[in-house]
């Protein structure tokens, strides 16, 4: 294994208990980065963290907790003296239709998914402004571009990292700081598993629609065919390209959906171009 040492990067990665993240923290260490990988219960961290003493620490961390976000970067800073890298992978699924979804439920996945999100990157971001140099990673999806029947709230969860990403970017690569949007297909996570919450309420009229899609997710849970491991890989070769991407879809899926979502859309762009130069005021 790569040797870590006080040169090595420094990676704070969030959500690590499962899936990506443990993926992430992985590929990190052997890599010879130094790691703090981060979850609700850090004691589901002990087999990663096993025998990269010096190298990486866990701490509890819970998103949506700013009091755990204030103490878990401080020790991080602590443990380190800085964070190169942060990967914001703290996230889960949630499965209604528009109509069906509660509003504790929804506003609980934007708390996870958005909120936690955002107040990370501005507690990370005055160390990395002070080092004119960092990188942030966001963990958008497919379906932060690609909506999808029954997945509407996590989708806009998901939108709203994307536009604060392509905000966030703007205004901090000028200062030596790169953001990185991943944007996943299907792959082989809990998502689809236990870390996917569901509504309780089934509106018998969405079944052709969100019943599907609710079917399928149950059908493909542990096949689908994104490996985390692979993506770790892929996210740690678009950072350290001369020019790293803003964007990185991952998998053949998610690819093709992405793909096929802005040939429409430009299709429908080009359709009614006459009435969208129309709404102007004359020249």
């Amino acid at each position: 294994m790569i040797q870590s040492t006080s040169k090595s990067p420094v990676w704070f990665i969030t959500g690590c208990s499962s899936g990506f993240g443990r993926a992430y923290v992985r590929a990190a260490l052997a890599h010879g980065f130094r790691v703090v990988a981060t979850a609700r219960d850090p004691q589901k961290l002990d087999d990663l963290i096993a025998g990269h003493e010096g190298q990486a620490i866990a701490l509890a961390l819970d998103v949506t907790d700013p009091a755990q976000i204030e103490d878990a970067l401080s020790a991080a800073e602590h443990a380190f003296g800085r964070i190169d890298v942060l990967v914001n992978n703290a996230g889960y699924g949630y499965i209604a239709a528009v109509e069906e979804g509660e509003d504790m439920g929804i506003r609980a996945e934007f708390e996870t998914n958005f909120f936690g999100l955002a107040a990370i990157i501005r507690a990370v971001l005055p160390g990395m402004r002070a080092r004119r140099h960092g990188y942030i990673v966001n963990m958008a999806s497919v379906g932060g571009i690609v909506g999808f029947a029954g997945s509407g709230y996590y989708a806009a969860t998901k939108f709203a990292v994307e536009g604060l990403s392509e905000s966030l970017a703007q205004e901090v690569e000028p200062l030596g700081i790169r953001v990185l949007l991943v944007e996943p297909g299907p792959f082989r996570t809990d998502w689809a598993g236990r870390s996917l919450k569901q509504s309780p309420n089934v509106i018998g009229d969405y079944d052709e629609s969100v019943g599907k899609h609710r079917r399928e997710l149950a059908g493909y849970s542990g096949k689908q065919a994104g490996d985390p491991a692979k993506a770790a890989e892929a996210v740690i070769q678009a950072l350290q390209s001369a020019e790293p991407p803003r964007h990185l879809v991952l998998g053949r899926a998610g690819l093709e959906n992405v793909e096929n979502q802005l040939r429409s859309m430009l299709h429908e762009i080009d359709l009614w171009r006459t009435t969208s130069l129309g709404a102007d005021y004359p020249s």
